[in-house]
């Protein structure tokens, strides 16, 4: 597809956008609202993080950063007024049911808009504590996925993974089987999230009743969400419960809309675009490199035939434009119900996409 037909299909869309003040979420943003000026809306949904009003975290988290320089610089004085016209922030949670959204004139206005929905929400840190893990990177996906059901006029919706959903370290071309069918208690794969929040909740009841600091109970749900991932066949907390979000969307697959899933391998900062080099925080091979540039790491150990594949954040929101605009109703001529599940792996060495690896 021609880049002029890129940014055309996503003039006069309306899209929602959890994890707003993410790394990748924000690239996203800024590309969209730079190469396609018309688009008509974005919903960034943000979490209350302190008294702020949304419009203030909006400022300070997401417009506010470096990364919009480029796009303030083009509108000059005007900025503001273009960024209010074409974004509404909204306090919220996907963690919690109907997204937390509590104004429910808006959320109908919402549910009546929406055409694209992409869940960019998740807590990327590999051995958080379990029940915040489970709560984002796995009920927030079902509870982003409920929310785009109800939206009337919706074209696709989007969910970004990770690539190390997947298990197992073979070399070559591996082919990969459903999530569920890696579990090892293949028979309970059904029932894994409700087992998996009950046990969370128990020993939540346990560490209560021994009057366990905050500290210590961080430190037992870390352990908790290590162990659970280690027993099912995944290397952390991140990996296995991104991995039971896809799951969860799996069960869903048989609706009107396409359901889109992107597993980036490790992003880094920004190749070009906007500019070089823009970051946030210490991402993928970044801790390695300052370490070395500091002298703190003066070598390193590993296997010579081994790689580290990284990709940078902008080719990835490259990517994810590319699919939502392919595989959206309007333009995916081919789409027809039970044929909606497509992943894309995005990596530095190659872009590979797939149908019918969601299937539980």
């Amino acid at each position: 597809m021609e880049l002029s037909g890129i940014v055309q299909s996503l003039e006069n869309k309306i899209i929602l956008i959890t994890g707003s003040t993410g790394f990748l979420s924000k690239l996203f943003v800024e590309k969209v609202l730079r190469v396609q000026p018309n688009v008509k809306h974005f919903y960034l949904l943000l979490r209350a993080a302190d008294a702020s009003s949304p419009t203030q975290r909006l400022n300070k988290d997401v417009t506010g950063k470096e990364l919009f320089r480029v796009l303030r610089k083009k509108h000059g004085l005007a900025f503001g007024s273009f960024i209010s016209e074409k974004v509404t922030p909204i306090f919220g949670d996907v963690s919690l049911e109907n997204l937390g959204i509590k104004d429910s004139d808006l959320e109908k206005k919402m549910h009546k808009e929406i055409h694209l929905v992409a869940n960019f929400a998740a807590t990327t840190n590999f051995n958080d504590r379990y029940d915040v893990s489970l709560a984002v990177n796995t009920m927030g996906a079902k509870h982003v996925l409920n929310f785009a059901e109800k939206c009337e006029n919706l074209e696709l919706f989007l969910h970004v993974s990770t690539a190390f959903v997947c298990t197992g370290e073979t070399s070559g071309v591996i082919l990969e089987k459903p999530l569920s069918q890696t579990l090892k208690e293949s028979s309970k794969n059904l029932d894994i999230i409700e087992e998996e929040k009950k046990l969370i909740q128990h020993r939540l009841d346990e560490l209560k009743a021994a009057q366990a600091s905050e500290k210590q109970e961080t430190a037992a749900m870390k352990d908790l969400g290590l162990e659970r991932a280690k027993f099912y066949g995944w290397a952390n907390t991140y990996a296995f419960t991104k991995a039971l979000g896809e799951i969860t969307i799996g069960r869903h697959l048989n609706r009107n809309f396409p359901v889109v899933i992107i597993r980036p391998t490790a992003v880094t900062s920004t190749c070009r675009d906007p500019f070089p080099g823009w970051v946030e925080g210490f991402k993928a091979l970044d801790p390695m490199v300052i370490s070395v540039g500091k002298g703190k790491l003066p070598c390193f150990l590993g296997d010579y035939e081994s790689f580290f594949d990284i990709i940078p954040g902008d080719m990835v929101v490259n990517s994810i434009i590319m699919a939502m605009v392919n595989h959206g109703k309007t333009n995916n001529l081919t789409f027809s119900r039970g044929d909606n599940n497509i992943i894309y792996h995005i990596g530095s060495s190659h872009t590979q996409s797939q149908r019918g690896s969601l299937s539980c």
